[in-house]
Order: C-alpha cells, then sequence, then structure tokens
C-alpha cells in the first residue's frame, strides 16, 4: 500500500511538472500527458527491477565507475597529442560508452568475488565471522530445522537462496505425486518458519550462474558468505566438506542426540513386529532405535524387560540387539 501511495505521488509530480512545462508553450494538457507518460515508464522500469538484489545494484555502480574513470585517463592521455579538438571530443565520448559497457559487464559477471563493495562498505572484525546458515532443499522438506533452531543448538540467521525456493518450486509443479507433495510440504513449513517471529529466516536473492547445479551454487555461494550449509544430503555434505564449506547434517545431529547404551543395560519396551530370524521380535525407542530381541516372538504385543547383548552402529542409526530377562525362581 505504501508503494502503491509513492508511485501515485511520483506520476502526480511527473504530471505536474509536464503541465508546467508545456503551458510555456501553450500545450499544457499535452505536456502533462508526456510526463505522465514519462513516469510511467520509469515506475515500470522500477518495477521491472525488483528482482534486483543490493549486491548486483552496487556491483554495476563499482563497474560503471571503474569504467568512467579508465576512460577518462585514456582521454586525458589524447589531450597530450595533438590531434583534432573534434576528434578528440569523439573519441572521449566513444570511450566512455565503450569502457562504461566493459566496466558494467565485468561487474556483473564477477560480482559474487567482490568483498568490498562501493558504495555500500560495510566494516567489520576480521576475527568475527557473521553466523549464517543456508538452507537446501532437502532440509527445508525435512522439517526438523525448524525445532533444532527453537531448541537454541544453532544460532545465526537461516538463509534460503532464491534458486533453492525455485527448486521447491519445480518440485510442486511436477507431475509426479511424491515430488508435488514434497515441494509443498517445503513450502509450507517455509511460511510457518517466516511467520514465527523466534525464527530469523530470510531469502537471498541472488541467483548465480544459473547453468550450474543447485548444489554447486549453493556450495559457491557458502563460500562468498562466509557461512555454513544445513543439509540431509550425504553427497552435498561430502563435496561441500571437501570444498572447505562447514556442514550440519540434521541426520548426523539426530544420530549422535540419540540415546547411548551398553552392553549389559536393562530397558523396558513394547515388543512391536517379527524379526528377520526366527523367534525374533522387534521394537523401537521413541527416538526411532531399534531394538531386536533374541526369542520373544510369541510376545509381541506385550511389555518385556531387556538386557542388552551388543550395540552396532549403521549409516542409519544404532541398532541394539538384546535378550529378555529371565525371571528368578
Amino acid at each position: 500500500m505504501t508503494m502503491l501511495l509513492i508511485r501515485i505521488l511520483f506520476l502526480s509530480l511527473c504530471a505536474s511538472m509536464g503541465y508546467y512545462i508545456g503551458s510555456g508553450n501553450e500545450n499544457a494538457y499535452t505536456g502533462a500527458v508526456i510526463g505522465a507518460a514519462c513516469g510511467l515508464l520509469v515506475v515500470m522500469g522500477e518495477r521491472s527491477f525488483s528482482r534486483v538484489s543490493l549486491r548486483g545494484l552496487s556491483s554495476i555502480v563499482f563497474g560503471l565507475l571503474l569504467g568512467i574513470l579508465m576512460a577518462k585517463l585514456l582521454a586525458d592521455i589524447l589531450t597530450l597529442i595533438p590531434l583534432d579538438s573534434a576528434f578528440q571530443s569523439g573519441a572521449r565520448v566513444i570511450l566512455t560508452i565503450v569502457f562504461s559497457y566493459l566496466g558494467g559487464v565485468m561487474a556483473i559477471r564477477g560480482k559474487d568475488e567482490f568483498h568490498l563493495i562501493i558504495p555500500y562498505v560495510q566494516f567489520k572484525r576480521t576475527d568475527v565471522r557473521a553466523d549464517i546458515i543456508l538452507l537446501d532443499t532437502s532440509a527445508i522438506i525435512d522439517g526438523r530445522i525448524k525445532d533444532i533452531y527453537l531448541t537454541r543448538f544453532l544460532s545465526g540467521r537461516l538463509v534460503v537462496p532464491r534458486f533453492v525456493l525455485n527448486e521447491l518450486q519445480r518440485l510442486c509443479d511436477s507431475s509426479e505425486d511424491i515430488k508435488r507433495q514434497r515441494g509443498r510440504r517445503g513450502l509450507d513449513l517455509l511460511k510457518v518458519m517466516q511467520e514465527d517471529p523466534k525464527v530469523d529466516v530470510r531469502v537471498h536473492e541472488d541467483e548465480l550462474d544459473a547453468r550450474e547445479a543447485v548444489d554447486a551454487r549453493l556450495v559457491r555461494l557458502a563460500k562468498i558468505m562466509g557461512a555454513r550449509i544445513c543439509t540431509t544430503d550425504y553427497n552435498l555434505a561430502q563435496s561441500a566438506g571437501l570444498q572447505g564449506v562447514e556442514v550440519l547434517n540434521i541426520h548426523e545431529l539426530a544420530n549422535i542426540a540419540k540415546a547411548n547404551f551398553f552392553t549389559g543395560e536393562e530397558m523396558e519396551v513394547t515388543l512391536i513386529k517379527d524379526g528377520k530370524e526366527p523367534g525374533q521380535a522387534v521394537a523401537y525407542l521413541d527416538d526411532g532405535t531399534m531394538i531386536v530381541v533374541s526369542h520373544a516372538r510369541e510376545l509381541i504385543g506385550q511389555r518385556v524387560n531387556l538386557t542388552v547383548t551388543s550395540v552396532l552402529q549403521t549409516a542409519s542409526g544404532k541398532m541394539i540387539f538384546a535378550d529378555m530377562i529371565k525371571k528368578k525362581i
């Protein structure tokens, strides 16, 4: 609503200015129409630039300034040569246009490598890193990141790159039901997180090179921003780690947070189903840890006391083997 009022005010000022200029030539109303039309073109241009990030805009400004500076230096050198004044004027214009174009293009292509952006210079201590956590698609769809963040195990700002949002949208538009459900779940969870005042989550607008894969762009953006990546994707975690990017793997955190049990320890559980081997029964702890109980198949559905015989660590988590506690006669 505020932007609408600002645009209406701007168009009114343009029309008034056109009316004032046109009144000098007895074309006041024509001038007002031309002024309003020019203002409308400016507003349309402003709306088309709504996706331009501050990093990109400041990079363009820096590139243009650099190009103009180089053109001026070369033009000043030409003044030392006894050439015709008309030639020098034309050369100055051509140099300014060419170097402004080259400076702007080079700045856009290399905007992600600018560590000091002019005129938006940010001063900060070099020994203190801004705590930024980039979320990938798998971490958003997983859904546990919000609860982990609210428990204070993570601190800092959660950042969702624009290309990750685009990937979620592509999942929502997929012809496969499972992918559509995953995409919608991710977008719904993001909306819930944004509406929670306790969660600091932002969207980063830079798209980077669209020809790169999403994971490659995510790693490159993390290196540029000095951020960490939160994911559940094992391959992404391995690739980012090899490139020196710190990774927060939700699955690893969940496995580490599970309770530890030792040989000889006793517990009480409810047997749920048959095991793979004859006579085995299976139970589960609250955190999802599987317990395989020998010679207990006939007691499925009952709550029993067990003693741990061994603990096996697998890629998907811990697996506990146990025996029934024999009642003393």
